[in-house]
Formats: structure tokens, C-alpha cells, sequence
């Protein structure tokens, strides 16, 4: 059973990259993947608000419970056991800071993967 589903932007080729790095370390399959862009999304996962979801990364823990932004991607990187440093931008007055860079960020996401020459998903050149 999967410790985590990451519910992501299939539309951006920034998250599509992360998605794909995260699927090669994962070789103790503690991680699912779900495009809210899928066309069954809405119905799978009815609990889950796309546009929520598009403005800041959601996920599912085994237990039902749902986390946002940076913890997601904290504990995704911990359950493939890379990048542990970032849980220090979990810590109480860091968090803050971080939680801020990271709404920046996920707002802006496109444009920053076309300022760096990404194309975007949409027409089906991310592949997952």
C-alpha cells in the first residue's frame, strides 16, 4: 500500500520533472502519482478541489489524512529517501518563510518553466 498519493499539475513542465525524478527513486512503491488534469480525476477523487489543488500541491497520506505545499513535497522526498534536508523547512519560523516561497512559486510556475525554456505539458510533451 501506497504512503502517499501526490496529487500534481500534469500541465506543468516543472512538477512533471519533480514527478518523474520521484518515480525513478521510488523503489519501494511508497509513492502514487494522480494527474488533476486526468480527465477521471473529479470523479476518482471527489474530495480533492482541482483548483485548490492547482494552486498549491495536495496529498493523501495512507491514513486519509490530506497535506499541502511544502509538507507534500517534504515527505515525498522522505519516502524516497533523498533531499532530507528539506524537512528543516518544516521547522516552526522557517516553515513561514518557506510556506511563502512556495505560494510564490507554485503561482508562478509556468511562467518560471518558460523563463528556463520548458515547453509546456498540454500538448503532451511531459510524459509521466
Amino acid at each position: 500500500m501506497h504512503q502517499l498519493t501526490v496529487f500534481f499539475d500534469g500541465n506543468c513542465p516543472l512538477c512533471a520533472r519533480e514527478i518523474s525524478l520521484l518515480k525513478q527513486l521510488d523503489t519501494m512503491q511508497r509513492l502514487h502519482f494522480e494527474n488533476i488534469y486526468a480527465t477521471d480525476f473529479v470523479s476518482r477523487y471527489p474530495y480533492i478541489d482541482v483548483v485548490s489543488a492547482d494552486k498549491r500541491l495536495h496529498g493523501e497520506l495512507a491514513n486519509g489524512q490530506i497535506i499541502t505545499g511544502q509538507d507534500v513535497t517534504a515527505k515525498a522526498w522522505g519516502l524516497v529517501g533523498h533531499h532530507r534536508w528539506l524537512q528543516i523547512l518544516r521547522w516552526p519560523v522557517i516553515r513561514w518563510f518557506a510556506d511563502l516561497a512556495y505560494l510564490f512559486f507554485a503561482r508562478f510556475r509556468h511562467p518560471i518553466a518558460r523563463l528556463f525554456g520548458s515547453k509546456s505539458c498540454e500538448d503532451d510533451n511531459c510524459k509521466f
